[in-house]
């Protein structure tokens, strides 16, 4: 173990200031989504019409691809924050959200209904003076 350490001092450097980049990352960028988010976002049982629903087809597949890149990443920089300094679970949530798949929406509600993820969601609104998460 100690050889492949010394033999991979770059990789581990590279990771140990990726994790830093991540850290300080997430503690700006996840709690400013969060504050972003409509406070009705999980309250209907259906998926509102999305807002860029009626612009040129081009354009709405160049966003949606976009979205769902950032939302993969999200959720693996999430995933990772489980074991590293971060916010994983309010990013891997966040991420979640961000991506487009079948039964993306109930599975939504689903996590943010549990107490401590929209305990945690509604902190963060009621610091940025937002009215709490309806669920």
């Amino acid at each position: 173990m100690l050889e492949w350490l010394q033999h991979n001092e770059t990789l581990l450097w590279w990771l140990a200031g990726g994790s830093v980049v991540t850290f300080f990352g997430t503690l700006i960028l996840v709690p400013w989504l969060i504050v972003h988010i409509p406070e009705d976002y999980f309250f209907h049982h259906k998926r509102r019409k999305l807002p860029w629903a009626g612009r040129h087809p081009a354009v709405r597949i160049v966003f949606i691809v976009c979205k769902n890149l950032l939302g993969c990443l999200f959720v693996a920089a999430g995933v990772l924050m489980l074991m590293l300094p971060g916010q994983g679970l309010l990013t891997i949530v966040l991420g979640g959200m961000l991506m487009d798949f079948p039964g993306k929406y109930k599975l939504e509600r689903w996590a943010v209904s549990r107490g401590p993820v929209l305990k945690a969601i509604n902190r963060l609104r009621a610091r940025a003076n937002r009215p709490p998460i309806i669920s």
